[in-house]
């Protein structure tokens, strides 16, 4: 079976430009979630396309002259990884008509916002609501226990893949029905869906395939969803591996693909680890990366991991204590 890295490589090598290639991504990617599990009562969007066999082309033509991309991202300066596939896919809906409305707020009476619609979208059957969210999880729980949305745990403690969704599916897709809501809308909306992006990280990647098709539907997880590994700061040392890239928050979505002489050797990667986490206490990003072996002149993530704090899983496990009291 064919890993999602090597799909998105071999689709979309041709692509250089990091931005281009990150929107790539997010039109293109599986979900988190199976939007066909009845758990999701039909709640989770797919990307939205004026014309699917017109994409390729269209990215072709955007990875050549990248300035239109450039000068929104720029307009729109951000450090949120939230806030930059939101600009991303911004681009792409405006560039082909889709767009209504980005970022529309609902105001009680102008002194605090009541909520805010990520994305309406203006199709055949009216206007659709659209939240984004663009998620990385770490899953930790009991090697033996079914999955459970609430154990896919955020790189920083502070939320968890299920209180996300509960968040999105009870209360950001619900914000249409509110009185005040409907004072803004030109008209009313039509459906309201959440399209999930992102990738989710294991301890044992070997077991997960496995592991997904024996009870990821339990959770409405989609068995084809982006994955990588997790490692610790100690585990790292002892990986094999030449060539890597720590990296920076706003390169998380899409497979990194890079010129050959751009990528960091293994004890530059240690040394750099460990100034990191010196200070930090928050997860990097490890890319592993190999030539390309079609022949091309760069070099492309292999397989990428989440490296935590030697001491993260015993925060990890007093956090979810403390959210259980």
């Amino acid at each position: 079976m064919e890993s999602a890295h090597a799909g998105f490589h071999r689709q979309w090598q041709h692509l250089h430009h990091p931005h281009v290639r990150a929107l790539a991504w997010m039109l293109t990617a599986p979900g988190l979630l199976d939007g066909h599990a009845p758990i999701w009562h039909g709640a989770l969007a797919t990307a939205a396309y004026t014309d699917i066999q017109a994409l390729p082309q269209w990215l072709v033509e955007l990875d050549c002259n990248p300035d239109p991309l450039l000068d929104l991202l720029r307009l729109h300066p951000s450090r949120r990884l939230g806030l930059y596939a939101e600009r991303l896919y911004e681009f792409y809906l405006r560039a082909h008509g889709l767009l209504h409305a980005h970022g529309l707020q609902v105001h009680n009476k102008g002194a605090s916002t009541i909520g805010e619609f990520d994305f309406l979208l203006q199709t055949k059957a009216g206007l659709q609501h659209l939240e984004l969210a663009t998620k990385f999880y770490l899953y930790h729980a009991d090697a033996a226990a079914a999955p459970d949305l609430y154990d896919y745990l955020g790189p920083n403690l502070a939320d968890s893949l299920g209180a996300k969704l509960h968040k999105i599916l009870g209360q950001q897709l619900q914000l249409s029905l509110h009185p005040l809501a409907q004072q803004v809308l030109p008209q009313a909306v039509q459906s309201a869906q959440a399209l999930v992006l992102g990738w989710l990280f294991y301890r044992d990647e070997k077991i997960v395939d496995s592991f997904i098709a024996a009870h990821g539907h339990m959770a409405g997880l989609a068995q084809n969803h982006y994955r990588g590994a997790i490692w610790t700061q100690a585990e790292v040392q002892v990986l094999d591996f030449e060539h890597a890239l720590l990296l920076d928050r706003l390169d998380w979505l899409a497979p990194a693909q890079v010129g050959k002489g751009m990528t960091q050797g293994k004890d530059d990667i240690l040394n750099s680890m460990q100034t990191y986490f010196a200070s930090a206490h928050t997860p990097l990003m490890l890319a592993l990366m190999q030539e390309d072996q079609d022949g091309l002149e760069v070099m492309q993530e292999c397989r990428r991991g989440m490296v935590v704090p030697d001491n993260w899983f015993e925060l990890a496990d007093a956090v979810k204590l403390k959210r259980a009291l």
